[in-house]
């Protein structure tokens, strides 16, 4: 089955991608055998999603489970691993992270950190392919974009659990003079992190500027983020202190690198610049970076209070 379905399918993508492949699908025994259409499939979008909720199997494949987008781009394989600059870093498609060989319906891909890995390629529909790693009987499933018709700031949004984590620490540069004065006032510093255990944050009431490497963490505990029910452009976070009571806000991105924290119960705004930025994967980097999971934001049914 799989078979027939690679040999139907890259038949497919290639007729609806471009109608400069249509030359390269009359033969059926041409396309079976040819790694140059395997490629032209790989090629024919600017840049494929890379939909962690569908994957199956219990395996791992690490450059794809971390990867939002990847781009086969004549022989080089790029990748957006952060959320931060998504749609600027690479004009759009990410960052150089190693070299792919097409075969004959597979892909051979030698990845900077993870090294050499043979993935097969099979169509779904004519924007959407499977790349299976036999070994651990897991499939990663990727939606094609060309650039001018992808959703950076969806992608951006939907995922802004990680791009809490993408900054070593988030500095307090705004409280505006409206709300009643409360503890988080105090607060200079939030950083969020992922460990065994879950997600938890750490704060700190040290002055503004001090370097990060002096920074001193004064308070933890749990946070989570949720979405909201009918409202698709509103997020809010809870930070649960371990010894203290819980804060809520409102979370709003101002670009990528500045949120706002809205505190209902006192009316105050705040803002926070992310420092130290982490790059996921930069070509001769050891870091490997953080790996997505299949996971789905709890809501909340709240009503939105800033106005």
């Amino acid at each position: 089955m799989r078979a027939k379905k690679l040999l139907f399918g890259l038949a497919m993508i290639g007729l609806l991608a471009s109608s400069c492949y249509t030359e390269v699908i009359v033969d059926d025994d041409f396309i079976e055998a040819s790694p140059i259409n395997t490629d032209q499939v790989l090629m024919s979008f600017d840049l494929w999603y890379v939909d962690i909720h569908a994957t199956q199997g219990n395996g791992e494949v690490p450059f794809l489970q971390r990867a939002f987008t990847v781009s086969f781009d004549r022989g080089t394989l790029l990748a957006n691993n952060n959320i931060v600059g998504i749609g600027k870093t690479g004009g759009g498609l990410g960052i150089d992270v190693g070299f792919y060989e097409p075969l004959r319906a597979a892909v051979e891909i030698d990845h900077d950190i993870d090294g050499r890995w043979i993935l097969e390629v099979f169509a779904v529909n004519g924007n959407t392919i499977e790349l299976y790693h036999a070994p651990t009987d897991t499939s990663y499933f990727l939606r094609g974009y060309q650039r001018g018709n992808f959703d950076y700031d969806s992608v951006f949004y939907d995922n802004i659990y990680y791009f809490l984590q993408e900054y070593t620490a988030w500095e307090k540069v705004f409280t505006s003079e409206e709300g009643a004065i409360n503890e988080f006032d105090d607060e200079n510093y939030l950083q969020f992190l992922s460990g065994n255990s879950g997600d938890f944050f750490r704060s700190s009431v040290d002055a503004p500027g001090t370097p990060i490497v002096n920074l001193r963490w004064d308070f933890e505990g749990d946070y989570q983020v949720f979405d909201v029910q009918n409202d698709e452009t509103l997020k809010t976070l809870t930070l649960d202190y371990d010894f203290m009571s819980n804060d809520y806000f409102e979370l709003y991105v101002i670009n990528d690198s500045t949120i706002e924290l809205f505190h209902p119960d006192s009316g105050t705004v705040y803002e926070f610049k992310g420092r130290g930025y982490i790059e996921y994967l930069k070509t001769g980097d050891t870091k490997a970076g953080k790996k997505r999971t299949k996971r789905k934001l709890p809501v909340m049914d709240v009503v939105r209070k800033r106005k």
